[in-house]
Formats: structure tokens, C-alpha cells, sequence
């Protein structure tokens, strides 16, 4: 199956290195090109994406806003992946938050974007719930307080509850189930009801709501 890549970012140069890096590609293909988030917005209502490669710092429209408003559309809906310059950067907290299955720094190796659209196309998220960890850390002082009730953790059992406190100290399926004496397809079921009840799109939304429930709190893992 050939992957449709849309490119978004103000900087042309930028844009043609890309298309370089996937037209290369046997199982890739660029579908189209915008250089702000509102000019994406048209023309992916015309053209069918898989994978959207998205600055996230753009005049106009930022890649935030737009990655909000792409992923409230109807299905199907493409995957997100933004791109960053700083790997500590409010802005793709943000659009972590608002959908996005992942962010690479710019200056990432080819390999490294490229594989990031192949995982992203499967349904996997392409960095590691560590990784985001360190993002929230960087804003926490900008969490929301969660409102007072029982809020969405009441739809989980306890054990859900601590799988999903585990997710959200970046640990794999197998560390998970290590630590709590579950068979790792066990911790699977658990992820996939996680997901499933909270309506999350992957496991960086899921560590995300966790540090938003207040779930856990920003700060060194624990060993």
C-alpha cells in the first residue's frame, strides 16, 4: 500500500527536502503541499492524506490549530506527525494534546522521518511516553485543574487505573507487567479498555489525560 504524505511548513526549502526524502520512497508518495495550517485545511478537504507532516511554528495558522481542526473532521481522518526545531516545545505539547500521533525535531535523520511515517500509518505513535513525560514536565505549570467530581477515571476499575499510572511513567507493556505480575497480552486488554473508555486515539493522549486527571504528577520516574 503506497502512503499519501501531505507537507506542511512555511519554509519552501524545508518542503522540497522532504519531498525528496519520500519521493524516494517505493511505498511512499507526496499528495500535496501547504505553507500555513489554513491552506492545508483546503486542500486536504479535496485531497485524501494518510500521513501529514506538520510545522508547528507557522504564521496565519500555527500547526497546532490546525491539527485541532483537521482531527475534528469526519473520518477518515489522516495521522499528524509535527515537527518541531526545539525537542522541548510547548507548542507540540500542545499539539500532542490536540491529536497528533507524535513530533520529530526537524533536524531528525531521514531514517528517522521516514520510519516515524510508516509507524504513524500503522496506528502507533512515534516517540516514547518518556519523551512526552519530559514535554509535560517542561509545561506543567500550564495543566488544567481538573474539576471537582468524580471525572472520567470513575469509568476505570482500579486495575486500569494503575496500568494507566504505569503508561503514564513511561513504561512498556512488558515493564507493566513485570511490575504488577500480569501477562504482557493481559496488559494489552487493559491498555486497549484504557483507550477504549477514556475515547483516547493512542498512548501519548493516554499519558497525557493521566498528568491532566492528576492521575500522576510532573517529576522525576521513579526507579
Amino acid at each position: 500500500m503506497t502512503i499519501r504524505v501531505f507537507l506542511v511548513d512555511d519554509q519552501v526549502m524545508v518542503r522540497a527536502g522532504f519531498v525528496m526524502v519520500v519521493e524516494a520512497q517505493a511505498d511512499m508518495v507526496v499528495v500535496g503541499e501547504a505553507d500555513d495550517g489554513a491552506e492545508a485545511l483546503r486542500k486536504l478537504a479535496a485531497v485524501r492524506a494518510d500521513v501529514v507532516l506538520m510545522d508547528v511554528r507557522m504564521p496565519r495558522m500555527d500547526g497546532v490549530e490546525a491539527t485541532r481542526r483537521l482531527l475534528a473532521r469526519p473520518e477518515p481522518q489522516p495521522r499528524v506527525i509535527v515537527l518541531t526545531t526545539f525537542d522541548l516545545d510547548e507548542y507540540a505539547f500542545a499539539a500532542l494534546r490536540a491529536g497528533a500521533g507524535g513530533f520529530l525535531v526537524k533536524d531528525a535523520p531521514p531514517e528517522d522521518l521516514l520510519a516515524a511515517v510508516r509507524t504513524v500509518h500503522r496506528g502507533d505513535a512515534v516517540i516514547a511516553p518518556s519523551a512526552t513525560r519530559r514535554l509535560i514536565d517542561h509545561v506543567a505549570a500550564d495543566l488544567p485543574v481538573p474539576a471537582d467530581g468524580p471525572g472520567p477515571l470513575a469509568a476505570l476499575t482500579p486495575r486500569e487505573r494503575e496500568v494507566l499510572q504505569q503508561i503514564a511513567l513511561g513504561r512498556s507493556n512488558a515493564e507493566i507487567a513485570t511490575l504488577l505480575f500480569l501477562s504482557e497480552g493481559t496488559v494489552k486488554t487493559h491498555v486497549g479498555r484504557i483507550l477504549a473508555k477514556l475515547g483516547l486515539r493512542d498512548r501519548i493522549q493516554a499519558v497525557i489525560f493521566a498528568y491532566e486527571s492528576r492521575l500522576v504528577r510532573p517529576g522525576p520516574r521513579p526507579s
